[in-house]
Formats: structure tokens, C-alpha cells, sequence
């Protein structure tokens, strides 16, 4: 019969076998580079799920329920574009909401409205934060 001790001697020799065994399989993850601005990499590109792409009668792309994926600066100079475009118009801004979607949708259009990508060649996530940049403006929620 074996003593205690030699069986803790022998279950702690199998398990660092165990762990040493398990480890040299693991693959090991690099972390991503990192870059010199303070904007975040962009997220993958999701779907949108069906149903989640509101279209206006007139074929404007009003809403796209995924969450949206814009960078701070992003962000901020798509509303500050939609911003100046709507205060031009001398209108209410509200009402102006689908008229700046139509410009920045159209095939050509590229600026900041729309992160200087055509609408496109936008990830769904990417229309969804210039659509929100766009309604932020039409609240006077950006400068």
C-alpha cells in the first residue's frame, strides 16, 4: 500500500505533465498592432439582418438597425458636414434628414457625410453611424 506522500508526488508529476502536455498546443494569439492616432480599428463587417434596412418611398436609405460603427472623428465630421449642409437650406432640419441621405447615397457622392466612402462600398455598421450622424444633426447635436 502506498503512503500519502508518494501519492501526492505522483498525482502533482502527472498533472504538471497534464499542463505541460496541454500548453504546447495552444496557439499562441499576437496582439494587434498598434497605431499612432487614437481612432479605434474598424469592426468587422456584419450584415444586416433582413427587415433591418428602412427604405424611404423616394429609395433613401433611412435606417439601418445594426449597431454603428464610426470613429470619434468620423462621427464628428459627418454630423458637423450635415450640420453646415443644413443650415444652408434654411429649413427645418428635420425635414432635411432624407434630402442630405439622398446626396450622400448617391453613387458618386463621396465626403465626409458619408467618411469620404462611396454609400456603397459602406459597411451596413458604417451606414448606421452616418445615419446617426446625420440625425444628430438634425437634433443641433453636433456643431
Amino acid at each position: 500500500m502506498r503512503r500519502f506522500p508518494e501519492q501526492v508526488a505522483l498525482c502533482t508529476a502527472l498533472l504538471a505533465l497534464t499542463v505541460a502536455g496541454c500548453s504546447s498546443n495552444e496557439q499562441k494569439s499576437t496582439p494587434p498592432p498598434t497605431t499612432s492616432t487614437s481612432e479605434l480599428p474598424p469592426l468587422p463587417a456584419e450584415p444586416a439582418q433582413p427587415g433591418a434596412v428602412g427604405v424611404s418611398p423616394g429609395g433613401v436609405t433611412t435606417k439601418v438597425d445594426v449597431p454603428a460603427d464610426a470613429t470619434e472623428s468620423q462621427y464628428g465630421q459627418a454630423c458637423h458636414a450635415a450640420k453646415v449642409w443644413m443650415d444652408g437650406q434654411q429649413a427645418d432640419p428635420q425635414t432635411l434628414v432624407e434630402p442630405y441621405l439622398k446626396m450622400v447615397q448617391a453613387p458618386d457622392f463621396t465626403g465626409p457625410g458619408n467618411f469620404n466612402t462611396p454609400w456603397a462600398n459602406l459597411t451596413p455598421a458604417q451606414q448606421a453611424g452616418a445615419i446617426m450622424a446625420v440625425t444628430a444633426a438634425a437634433n443641433g447635436e453636433c456643431e
